[in-house]
């Protein structure tokens, strides 16, 4: 899969594409350790059966990160590459701070999102629920990235498929560099900040919100807050999966695209 750039005039942003339909879809992936741009062939092969109907658009976030970087800069920036890349009002799945960053792009753009697929996301983190983003963060200002990922699989999986892959995580930690222990210091300490729930209700396009009921990241209550304050959305709730239900549900693509497809000719 080949990486692309976007320049702008403040910024580049690394993403990737993939689909040959007419309808744009951009993805916003939630944190990771490391750039998503490393699992794009991944990606693409994970969200396969939206490429004959969508062409996909996978963005990370600038590359230029400051020492500060909030929620409504990476919006900003979303929103000037979309228009960088002349891709007109399109459909926006964000997952977890991605979807957080989806939110604030239909509040302050409305005209560029035609509708929002929210993913195991919230509009507000409470202190109780930010108290694990500060642990990770401690463990990243240490250098401790061995505990950092397994902290962080061990929170995002279902304890079985945490036991499958915990073998792996020493291997995994050992290819973090300095710099993507950097990026992940910034973008996860944006989540402190984060209330977007005085702002929902200007969220005017269909919105579906997907979450899971054993979500140990941001939790259930989450999700139904979105549903209850998004004025046009819809909510399913899994069970089973955890926070990382996005990854883990058999059907979730399918039901990404059967709302996409309700929606497209509005």
């Amino acid at each position: 899969m080949q990486i692309e750039t976007v320049k702008t005039d403040k910024f580049t942003m690394d993403f990737f594409r993939f689909g040959s339909g007419k309808e744009n879809l951009v993805i916003l992936p939630g944190l990771s350790v490391q750039s998503v741009m490393l699992s794009a062939d991944d990606i693409a092969e994970a969200y396969r059966a939206l490429a004959d109907d969508l062409t996909v658009y996978v963005f990370s976030r600038r590359n230029e990160l400051p020492p500060v970087y909030s929620l409504w800069e990476m919006a900003s920036d979303t929103a000037d590459a979309i228009c960088a890349l002349n891709l007109g009002r399109v459909s926006v799945f964000g997952a977890s701070q991605g979807g957080m960053i989806a939110m604030k792009l239909a509040i302050d753009r409305p005209e560029l999102v035609k509708c929002l697929i929210l993913g195991s996301s919230s509009a507000f983190v409470t202190p109780e629920r930010y108290r694990f983003f500060e642990g990770l963060v401690c463990l990243a200002k240490d250098g401790n990235k061995t505990e950092l990922c397994k902290m962080f699989a061990k929170a995002i999986y279902p304890q079985e498929i945490f036991s499958q892959i915990e073998s792996l995580v020493p291997e995994a930690a050992s290819l973090i560099t300095d710099d993507d222990i950097y990026r992940f210091i910034i973008l996860t300490e944006s989540l402190r900040d984060v209330d977007l729930i005085g702002e929902l209700n200007k969220i005017v396009c269909p919105a579906l919100v997907l979450g899971s009921k054993d979500d140990k990241v941001l939790g259930e209550e989450a999700s139904l807050q979105l549903r209850d304050q998004i004025k046009n959305s819809e909510l399913f709730l899994y069970d089973g999966y955890g926070h990382a239900v996005y990854d883990l549900a058999p059907d979730y693509k399918t039901r990404m695209l059967s709302f996409l497809f309700s929606h497209l000719g509005e």
